[in-house]
């Protein structure tokens, strides 16, 4: 994925997409600084459906009858790490997409590539449901979609989701743990809250200056991410992380790809997911929520 990306954000109403790939050190955010919207952001649409709080640092996006909202980074980039504390709108929010992703779609338009999280919203008492995704090369025709539950509740406070891109590997983090790799509105107005934007990016340009591969440290990647591999613990946490939360997987979807994509390995954890590629396990928890629900609602 050699092409120059936008950072975007939105919140709207939509179908669902998704998924992703693998491995470093996301910068702790006590290391950088977040920049205002109008320092590094420009609005996209949504008029009076964004709104800015605490000296442009914090950003309201709306979802109404009229329109949602949504902003990108003014300077496309190549390598980095781009990341957002993001709180979910709360209640009923089915159909509702809040989205943070990289795309060079104002470039290739037909072809373009995507790093994605997409937050999906559900019915009231539901969880919301986190998706990742990538499109590498102009595969818009080929999702490759993983789903999350989470550990936490998104919509009581506000929680940092990253994407950490170097040459050789993409890593999307929740809170600092490394993941992986459609609307009534009668409930409207939907708000979702984006709070501490970073860009730490290799910025396109004419002047463009950027750390080469090997300048920077090799423990755990440079400042833009170069060559970044995950240290024991993080790649640990990962996949304690995948074996309890994720609910679906592209590469173990034997019904939508037959023969799994390239950069799919499937090993002997194949087995905790359904030909359909959605979890085992996930759905036993699904239905134990569901039975201990309806005893909830007899004991009444």
């Amino acid at each position: 994925m050699a092409c120059s990306f936008l950072f975007l954000a939105f919140l709207a109403a939509a179908a669902c997409l998704s998924a992703a790939a693998a491995t470093g050190k996301l910068v702790p955010p006590s290391e950088t600084s977040s920049l205002s919207l109008g320092e590094g952001y420009t609005q996209l649409f949504g008029d009076s459906n964004l709104a800015l709080h605490g000296g442009g640092k914090r950003v309201h996006i709306s979802l109404d009858e009229r329109t949602g909202a949504g902003f990108a980074s003014q300077a496309a980039y190549l390598h980095g790490s781009f990341s957002a504390r993001i709180k979910l709108p709360a209640d009923h929010t089915a159909g509702v997409v809040v989205a943070f992703y990289m795309s060079n779609g104002d470039v290739y338009e037909r072809t373009h590539d995507e790093l994605d999280f997409e937050f999906l919203g559900n019915v009231r008492g539901r969880e919301w449901r986190v998706q990742t995704n990538v499109y590498g090369n102009g595969s818009t025709a080929v999702g490759r979609e993983e789903r999350y539950g989470l550990w936490f509740d998104p919509t009581e406070d506000f929680h940092r989701y990253a994407i950490h891109w170097s040459r050789h590997r993409i890593i999307f983090y929740v809170d600092d743990t490394p993941i992986r790799e459609v609307v009534d509105y009668k409930y409207a107005p939907y708000v979702a809250e984006f709070a501490d934007l970073e860009l730490r990016g290799c910025a396109v340009g004419p002047a463009t200056a950027c750390a080469t591969p090997g300048s920077g440290s090799a423990s755990d990647g440079d400042a833009y991410g170069h060559a970044a591999a995950m240290s024991p613990a993080r790649r640990s946490a990962m996949e304690a992380f995948r074996a309890r939360y994720m609910t679906y997987g592209y590469c173990y979807d034997r019904l939508r790809y037959p023969a799994p994509l390239p950069e799919c390995s499937v090993g002997a954890e194949a087995a905790a997911f359904l030909p359909s590629g959605d979890a085992r396990a996930a759905l036993h928890r699904h239905g134990r929520r569901n039975r201990m629900r309806r005893g909830a609602d007899s004991a009444v």
